[in-house]
């Protein structure tokens, strides 16, 4: 089975299988069916790329309901740390991180379901990140937390002062100053 449960409700590694020979490499980085026959149904409507270079650190994002987003996100160049937070009131992994390397070597996917927020720090001198999305990008539901959140004791795997951040990410609060608008609910 290509997808690998984690210790977070709802959060998936996908490891497709490559073919490898002489030519190159072969995969199928998306099949609704693979999905499917696995219980994991998300329509995807929207499709995301960026291109960032070292020390650039993103996030920790999420939309708020009734924009909330599933994403599948992979890295088609370069290495990435990439980083969730539970952000699910009730859940078994509330508050808790889970990090995974995602890269062009490794070819790893991670299906993070609503209800996360997200976040990369690109480790490589570059890195190109694709995500697919279950609902449009709304403005207006945007929502963060402040990647320096002490409480969550994150390791960016990027020193302090070579790290990269829009005004957006700069200013965020802390996990305890937001009203999460998410509750866990078992399957």
């Amino acid at each position: 089975m290509p997808f690998k449960t984690t210790p977070f409700p709802g959060l998936y590694i996908f490891e497709p299988t490559v073919f490898e020979d002489s030519r190159g490499y072969f995969y199928e980085s998306y099949n609704e069916k693979t999905f499917q026959n696995s219980d994991i149904n998300y329509r995807f409507v929207q499709d995301n790329q960026a291109l960032s270079s070292y020390g650039v650190v993103r996030g920790l994002h999420f939309q708020k309901p009734p924009y909330a987003q599933t994403k599948l996100l992979r890295t088609l160049q370069g290495s990435i740390l990439d980083l969730v937070v539970d952000i699910r009131k009730g859940s078994p992994t509330y508050k808790r991180i889970f990090t995974i390397e995602l890269s062009a070597k490794n070819k790893k996917q991670l299906l993070v379901p609503k209800g996360f927020a997200h976040g990369y720090s690109v480790l490589t001198p570059t890195a190109e990140v694709f995500y697919k999305c279950d609902a449009f990008y709304e403005k207006s539901s945007e929502g963060g937390i402040s990647i320096f959140d002490h409480s969550l004791n994150i390791d960016w795997q990027i020193p302090k002062d070579e790290m990269i951040l829009s005004e957006k990410d700069q200013d965020y609060p802390t996990l305890d100053k937001i009203i999460s608008p998410f509750v866990y609910e078992e399957a």
